[in-house]
């Protein structure tokens, strides 16, 4: 019988102590994810993401709070949970070199109790959708990264789970490969009713196209969940800019926060010129940025007005970018 959710928490917590210090990795997690969610979390290295992830798939203990999968408590029934669940994780190395594709394969099929006909039968629809049925025959060790991630995501939908746990599974990958895993992860949550997936990313292309919903997580913290058009319109009463600049260095972005209407700045170079990302309260604030621009010497090449979008709702709630927050991390 499919449960009210598919996953649960409730005060998640997760603390690493050392004689030297204390690491809070999850600060009390409540999260709920309904059966057929294609839910995202998106935060930087060092977030919680994957610590979350390990405590869903019974690889780590929680310091406190509680946790369900498919019903089944993560601590008292880790084996109920098994059976129902299954993990890809971006850049792992699992399979056997000496073996070649359609035998990892086959071998983790038997892991999960499949029988030989639905074992080859997963296997072969799923080496073509993945564009690797020309690999079937070649040894792991043989692979590129890009092609061993497209077996291990292969082997996380060959035991056809309830809930599939997908941490950063398009590392690595190239465009086409990632664009062709994306494409399939949506397929199979529609085409199979009740199949949840759980995403964790830091690409916010990626999370905004394909989640239903998508939790920020950050400092193991949940900072906010809705639906991707839900948080952006969260930002709509303020004004986004995005302005090209001469490069711009020193204490800009700190003097500029200082100025009244401005909520949060940005900056990156860009090979000769620096990037801008602004959030405003009004279009009143920008000819202070832009005078201020002119003090430390540094000229406007282009400006641009947008829409606010899922980097810029993690720099409202954060502070910070998420490349900064990965510098951070």
């Amino acid at each position: 019988m499919q449960p009210e959710y598919a996953i649960r928490t409730t005060n998640l917590q997760r603390i690493y102590k050392t004689k030297e210090r204390t690491l809070t990795a999850l600060g009390g997690v409540d999260l709920t994810v309904r059966p057929g969610e294609l839910f995202g979390l998106l935060g930087p290295n060092g977030a919680g993401k994957t610590t979350l992830i390990k405590i869903m798939t019974t690889l780590l203990l929680p310091t406190g709070g509680a946790a369900e999968v498919w019903g089944f408590d993560v601590l008292r029934e880790s084996d109920a949970v098994r059976r129902h669940i299954n993990m890809v994780s971006g850049g792992e190395s699992s399979g056997y070199g000496l073996l070649t594709v359609r035998e990892n394969l086959w071998m983790f099929g038997q892991f999960h109790g499949l029988d030989n006909k639905t074992a080859n039968r997963r296997i072969d629809e799923l080496l073509e959708i993945m564009g690797l049925a020309d690999r079937a025959k070649t040894k792991v060790s043989y692979l590129s990264t890009g092609l061993r991630q497209k077996m291990n995501y292969i082997r996380g939908l060959l035991s056809d789970p309830e809930v599939l746990f997908l941490d950063e599974p398009t590392l690595g990958l190239d465009v086409e490969a990632a664009r062709t895993l994306r494409n399939y992860t949506r397929r199979w949550i529609s085409e199979t009713p009740g199949k949840t997936v759980l995403l964790t990313t830091h690409y916010m292309q990626e999370a905004d196209e394909l989640c239903d919903r998508v939790a920020i997580i950050s400092g193991g913290r949940i900072l906010a969940c809705d639906t991707p058009a839900a948080l952006k319109r969260s930002l709509q009463e303020d004004v986004v800019f995005r302005l090209h600049t001469t490069p711009v260095n020193g204490r800009f972005t700190e003097e500029v926060l200082s100025l009244g209407g401005v909520q949060n700045i940005t900056k990156r170079s860009i090979d000769d010129r620096t990037e801008l990302n602004l959030i405003l309260k009004d279009d009143n604030a920008l000819p202070q940025v832009l005078t201020h621009l002119g003090a430390h010497n540094a000229s406007l090449l282009s400006l641009e007005k947008r829409q606010p979008t899922l980097e810029d709702v993690f720099v409202s709630l954060v502070g910070r970018s998420l490349n900064e927050s990965e510098a951070t991390a």
